[in-house]
C-alpha cells in the first residue's frame, strides 16, 4: 500500500502536471519551429502572440457567459477558442504585411528579422497590457474535476487522492487533436506538402510553381492557431497573466531547440523534456521519500533542488547545455 500511495503522489504532483504542460509548451513549440523552419528566423514575438490570442479567447468567453451560453461540465473557453483564432490570425497577416514582408523582399539577414520580431513582440505586448491590463484573470469555468482527490481515496482505499483537474484532460486531449491534424495536413494536402518543399528548399520550391505568398500566409495562420490554443490551455490551467507569456518564451523556445528546430516531432518531444525537467527538479520529494524509504533513513528535509521561483534556470541550463553539445537538437533540427 506504501508504494501505491507513493506512485499515486508522483503521479499527483509531477506525472499529471508534467504532461499537461509538456503539451501546452509542445504546442507552443510547433508554432516556434514552424515559422523557423518555413520563413527561417526566430519569432520572438511568439510568446506574446500567445498573451494576444488568449486575452481575445477571454473576452469571447465574458461575452458568451454574459449570454447564459457555456459548455457544460468543459470551460467555456474552448467555445471562444475560434474567436481568438481568427482575431490573432489576422493580426499575425497584418504584422506581416506591414513588417515582415518589407524585409523578406530586401533578403534580410534572418538576424535582422529576429530583432525586428523583438520590437513586434514589445508592441504586442503592450497591446495585450493596454486592453486587458496587468493583472491576473481566471476564465475557467465548468467542473474543476474530472477526478476528485476525494472520490478517488472512497474508491481505492488509499491514503493518498488522485485528483486531475478538467483543464489538464482538456490539454491533453485537445493537444493530440491538434498535433494529429497539424501532421495530417503536412502530410496530406497539397499545401502542407507546399510547406514542407519550401521549407527544404525555397528555389526548387519556387522553380516547381509553389506560391510563396500563399506558404507564408498558411504558415503564420497555422502559427496563430497554435500560439492561440497554447495559450488559452496554459490560463485555463494556471491563470492569464501578460507578463508569464513572455516568461514562457524561454521554455518554448528550450523546448524547440532541444527537440531539433524546423523538426516538428522534436518540438513535442522537447515540450515534454522540458515540462518534465522543470516539474521533476522543482518538485519537493519528501512526501514520495516517506512512502518508499525505511523510517531509519527517512529524509529532514524536503528533498527539492530548486524552488519553483528558479524552474525557468532549468529551461536555461538544458537549452545551454544543447547549445553547446547538440546544436541541431535530439531530432536533427536545422543548426541554431
Amino acid at each position: 500500500m506504501d508504494f501505491l500511495n507513493a506512485l499515486v503522489v508522483f503521479l499527483n504532483f509531477v506525472f499529471v502536471p508534467g504532461l499537461a504542460y509538456g503539451a501546452q509548451l509542445a504546442l507552443g513549440a510547433l508554432g516556434v519551429t514552424l515559422i523557423y523552419g518555413i520563413l527561417r528566423f526566430s519569432n520572438f514575438a511568439h510568446g506574446d502572440t500567445m498573451a494576444f490570442g488568449t486575452m481575445v479567447t477571454i473576452y469571447a468567453t465574458w461575452g458568451l457567459q454574459a449570454a447564459g451560453i457555456t459548455f457544460g461540465i468543459l470551460p467555456t473557453a474552448l467555445l471562444g477558442l475560434p474567436v481568438g483564432i481568427a482575431v490573432t490570425a489576422l493580426l499575425v497577416l497584418a504584422t506581416d504585411w506591414l513588417v515582415y514582408k518589407f524585409y523578406r523582399k530586401k533578403k534580410a539577414v534572418p538576424t535582422i528579422l529576429v530583432m525586428v520580431s523583438l520590437g513586434v513582440m514589445f508592441v504586442m505586448n503592450g497591446i495585450v497590457r493596454l486592453f486587458i491590463g496587468v493583472e491576473e484573470q481566471n476564465f475557467a469555468d465548468g467542473e474543476r474535476f474530472f477526478i476528485s482527490a476525494g472520490d478517488f481515496k472512497a474508491m481505492t482505499g488509499l491514503t493518498e487522492g488522485l485528483a486531475i483537474k478538467t483543464t489538464q484532460g482538456v490539454t491533453v486531449v485537445t493537444a493530440l487533436i491538434v498535433v494529429a491534424w497539424l501532421f495530417w495536413f503536412l502530410q496530406k494536402t497539397r499545401t502542407g506538402k507546399s510547406m514542407r518543399a519550401f521549407s527544404d528548399n525555397e528555389d526548387l520550391a519556387l522553380l516547381s510553381g509553389i506560391n510563396p505568398d500563399r506558404v507564408v500566409q498558411v504558415t503564420w495562420i497555422i502559427a496563430a492557431a497554435l500560439a492561440t490554443i497554447a495559450g488559452v490551455l496554459y490560463g485555463l490551467d494556471k491563470s492569464f497573466k501578460p507578463f508569464t507569456y513572455f516568461q514562457l518564451l524561454l521554455p518554448i523556445f528550450a523546448a524547440a531547440i532541444v527537440g531539433g528546430l524546423g523538426n516538428p516531432i522534436g518540438a513535442i518531444a522537447g515540450g515534454f523534456v522540458i515540462a518534465f525537467s522543470e516539474v521533476t527538479v522543482t518538485y519537493a520529494w519528501k512526501k514520495v521519500l516517506t512512502y518508499v524509504l525505511p523510517e531509519s533513513i527517512m529524509p529532514d528535509s524536503l528533498v527539492q533542488l530548486m524552488t519553483t521561483d528558479y524552474k525557468f534556470a532549468v529551461s536555461f541550463s538544458i537549452l545551454i547545455l544543447v547549445l553547446l553539445f547538440m546544436p541541431t537538437g535530439l531530432f536533427k533540427g536545422k543548426s541554431v
